[in-house]
């Protein structure tokens, strides 16, 4: 299934490019119209990442030809030249622009020639390995990419992969970058949260500390009275009961110790 998607995918480009290379042998320049339509049709997309594509240059173009086809094509889709096209007319210039800046740009137009020398590598590689299993099955009919249009043509295409593979790896980094920012992101929003609730919280205890120092002074305050009214309320009932007794006993004591018995009286016949 993968396999099948792979072939239409590639008989589509196939079509597309042979397409493409027809407008341009049948007219070098094209016109402001055609030029906004060859960037904007679709799955356009997938052919201007390459910014020599963009601006129909081989990648050995010097970079003074490449400024002098920057300004014909800019020229051809500005917006100002197709006022009643406008909207997309700003589009294919935008894509102008950042195809030429790209290549402009020593570093970046480095990178994409890079691109086209690993292209080269794997195609080189993809023939030799074709050669060697024909070899092995007993054929020596070459292959078709010994026609140098074609090898060409396998060198664009697998550019044009190569393009793609990046701008799909650029993609997901943003993509990781953007969820991983994001991810921070809510983790500095919960501890700014939890810095507030612990401020709050703190504020809270210090505004009520006080109320709890002048509930605790009332309460002991009103223990100490109650236990003073307490004392002095049975203070003299405790001192009578207390001496009450020791008093009836010396009484008694006194009253048993005065006793004097009758004296006897002489018997009397």
């Amino acid at each position: 299934m993968a396999h099948g998607g792979r072939g239409h995918e590639e008989q589509t480009f196939n079509e597309f490019y042979t397409e493409v290379k027809e407008i341009e042998k049948r007219d070098s320049v094209l016109t402001s119209k055609q030029q906004i339509e060859r960037l904007l049709r679709p799955g356009a997309t997938y052919f201007n990442l390459n910014p020599f594509e963009v601006l129909q240059l081989d990648s050995d173009t010097p970079l003074e030809l490449i400024k002098k086809k920057y300004r014909s094509l800019s020229i051809l889709v500005h917006p100002d030249k197709n006022p009643d096209n406008i909207e997309r007319a700003q589009q294919a210039f935008e894509i102008i622009s950042k195809a030429y800046k790209t290549l402009e740009n020593e570093v970046t137009r480095k990178k994409c020639l890079e691109v086209y020398e690993e292209a080269k590598d794997r195609t080189d590689m993809m023939i030799a390995e074709k050669k060697k299993k024909l070899k092995k099955e007993g054929k020596h009919d070459g292959v078709p990419e010994d026609d140098p249009s074609k090898y060409k043509h396998a060198i664009y295409v697998m550019v044009m992969k190569l393009f793609a593979d990046i701008e799909r790896r650029r993609q997901q980094l943003e993509v990781r970058d953007m969820e991983e920012r994001k991810r921070k992101r809510e983790a500095e929003i919960e501890e700014e949260e939890q810095r507030d609730l612990q401020k709050e919280w703190q504020k809270n205890f210090e505004e009520s500390r006080q109320n709890r120092v002048n509930s605790w002074h009332t309460f002991q305050a009103g223990s100490s009275t109650s236990t003073s009214s307490s004392s002095s309320a049975t203070s003299p009932a405790t001192v009578n009961a207390a001496t009450a007794p020791v008093k009836s006993k010396k009484s008694k004591k006194a009253k048993y110790t005065s006793f004097n018995p009758p004296k006897i009286k002489p018997e009397t016949r």
